[in-house]
């Protein structure tokens, strides 16, 4: 049984943190932050919404999408490195607000490729037949675990949710192939150290301009097309030189490449299902093209899949 994606949805906040902002907190400016990463502002949500919050919302609008109801779903899978609480996972705080009575539920750990893990375990399950309609949400708050006063991490970052529902799909149509992989021996260049993200930003980015073009080419080859057959590539949004390098190793003009980081920062988690939510909506995605969905992130870890879009 072919899965795909049957519906999208997405969630940032209202409030806005330009790189004027930051230039008021931290010694930066807003030519430095533009030029090297390519983000403009990011959003940042207040106190009293959590990730749970956010997640919500865009698996409220996935359903929507759909055309589904939550007694429809089978499955939730929420990829957040950033949960409410350690336990209940964000997946069964949704659950329960979703009203998913029939849906099993679980978080997915693996930083800003999760919500890639988890579009390739739902595939599992649907080509299995053991389910058939599962939620995979991407949701962070990345805000609460920022250091404010690291004018190397605190530019980077920002808040939001992106969410798919995975289903049954017709022939042809759905994820065509995977990758997944990890490095646990570059898991220090990345990490949550005591209360807030660390980075070796140079270690990161040398493995992601390596990693993201190999896993896109792989992924496409892997499905039997060529890259020319590409019609459309959503990297993780967390830097526009990194997500240059996949697209030039694809050879797709810059019209095809999904480029929300300008907008909201890296999501982590949720970077690449808020850019194909709306990607999807305002018609840059349409039935039949050949998409790559690519991510890197700490652990270190990666995952790709290449999919024929549509139902």
């Amino acid at each position: 049984m072919n899965a795909g994606i049957i519906g999208t949805g997405h969630y940032v906040p209202d409030k806005i943190v330009t790189n004027a902002d930051l230039e008021k907190i931290v010694d930066t400016n807003d030519e430095w932050i533009r030029t090297r990463t390519g983000i403009e502002e990011r959003r940042i949500a207040d106190e009293s919404i959590n990730t749970s919050d956010m997640a919500f919302l865009a698996a409220k609008n996935a359903l929507e999408d759909a055309n589904l109801n939550a007694e429809d779903l089978d499955l939730i899978l929420v990829a957040t490195v950033t949960p409410d609480t350690s336990f209940p996972s964000v997946a069964c705080m949704i659950q329960d607000q979703l009203g998913a009575t029939n849906a099993a539920a679980m978080d997915i750990s693996a930083a800003c490729s999760g919500f890639m893990y988890g579009v390739i375990t739902a595939q599992q399950f649907i080509q299995t037949g053991a389910y058939k309609n599962i939620l995979v949400v991407g949701a962070e708050k990345l805000s609460k675990v920022t250091d404010w006063s690291d004018r190397n991490t605190c530019v980077l970052f920002g808040d939001g949710a992106g969410a798919a529902i995975i289903g049954p799909v017709s022939e042809g149509k759905g994820i065509l192939s995977f990758e997944l992989g990890s490095d646990g021996s570059g898991g220090k260049y990345l990490l949550q150290d005591k209360e807030y993200i660390s980075m070796n930003g140079r270690e990161v980015f040398k493995f992601a301009v390596r990693q993201m073009p190999e896993s896109s080419v792989h992924v496409v080859e892997k499905a039997g097309y060529n890259r020319e057959d590409v019609d459309y590539l959503i990297p993780h949004q967390a830097n526009i030189r990194i997500m240059e390098a996949a697209r030039e190793r694809l050879g797709i003009s810059k019209e095809k490449m999904a480029t929300s980081v300008k907008k909201y920062g890296n999501t982590s988690a949720a970077s690449i299902p808020i850019a194909l939510s709306e990607d999807v909506k305002n018609g840059k995605i349409k039935d039949n093209d050949l998409v790559v969905l690519v991510g890197f992130g700490g652990g270190l870890t990666w995952g790709a899949v290449a999919l024929r879009w549509g139902k």
